[in-house]
């Protein structure tokens, strides 16, 4: 079960770093990053449950679960925001959306090295 969450959270961050940064790249948002920011959602939630289900306890208060839990709530609303702007096809809107994209993303890494550390740490790996 480890290695399918590791796995997981490794594709979020692909596909989101791809979304995030491409969308940047280009100037603009495209269908294709929406779909990439779905998917980067769906594979972090994927192995944020899994997760959830072989630590002891479950989710934590703690540092990490507060970070990650705000984490897919940003992502929920980035993916659902970057879907509207899409729908109402406003290209100032489309231009500018790669600011609210980093932010976002930079957020995201925060639980995403967090937990890559405190893992280390509690199999004395690090």
């Amino acid at each position: 079960m480890v290695l399918y969450s590791v796995v997981f959270m490794c594709l979020a961050l692909t596909f989101y770093t791809l979304g995030v940064w491409s969308e940047r790249k280009q100037n603009t948002l495209k269908k294709w990053h929406v779909y990439v920011f779905w998917i980067g959602l769906l594979f972090d939630t994927l192995g944020t449950t899994i997760m959830s289900k072989i630590s002891e306890g479950g989710f934590k208060l703690d540092f990490h679960g507060i970070t990650g839990l705000l984490a897919i709530a940003l992502m929920l609303v980035h993916a659902v925001w970057a879907s509207a702007v899409l729908v109402k096809n406003n290209e100032a809107m489309k231009s500018k959306f790669h600011s609210f994209s980093i932010f976002v993303w930079t957020a995201w890494l925060v639980p995403f090295i967090s937990g890559a550390i405190f893992a280390m740490l509690q199999s004395g790996q690090a």
